[in-house]
C-alpha cells in the first residue's frame, strides 16, 4: 500500500488547529496517521488576506500552527503558479485553484470540504 500524503485545505487546517468539532474524528483520525502532511504557503496567504479583511481571527501565524502540529509546509512553486493558470475554470477561487495544481502536481491528495473539488483530477478525502 502506498504512503499517504495530504495536502490540507486551509479551513481543515483551521479546524484541526481549533480542535473544531467540524473536522470528525474519522478525518482526524486519518489526518494523524497520515505518513506525511502538507500545508500550503497558498493558505498561509489566504488566512492572512482574511485575518487583515477582519473575516478571520486565528491565535497565531499559519506558520506556527503547522510546526506545532509537525505538519510539512509547501512552497508555492513556479512549476504550481503555471499549473493553476491551466486549470479548467471549475472553481474561480485563486487559493483552491493553487491548492488543486499543487496536490496534482506533488501527487497529493487533497483534504477538504469545498464540493466544488470534485470537478478536477485530484484525490479529496471530504471533511
Amino acid at each position: 500500500m502506498g504512503k499517504s500524503r495530504l495536502l490540507l485545505d486551509t479551513h481543515v487546517f483551521l479546524w484541526w488547529q481549533a480542535n473544531d468539532r467540524r473536522l470528525g474524528l474519522p478525518i482526524r483520525n486519518v489526518i494523524a496517521s497520515a505518513d506525511i502532511v502538507f500545508v500550503s504557503a497558498a493558505s498561509a496567504w489566504e488566512a492572512a488576506i482574511k485575518v487583515m479583511l477582519g473575516r478571520l481571527s486565528i491565535p497565531d501565524a499559519i506558520e506556527s500552527g503547522v510546526e506545532e502540529s509537525n505538519f510539512e509546509k509547501l512552497p508555492i512553486l513556479f512549476s504550481h503558479a503555471e499549473a493553476a493558470g491551466k486549470l479548467p475554470f471549475h472553481h474561480q477561487d485563486p487559493f483552491d485553484r493553487m491548492l488543486i495544481a499543487q496536490a496534482m502536481a506533488e501527487h497529493l491528495t487533497l483534504v477538504s470540504h469545498d464540493r466544488r473539488m470534485k470537478d478536477y483530477d485530484v484525490p479529496v478525502i471530504w471533511a
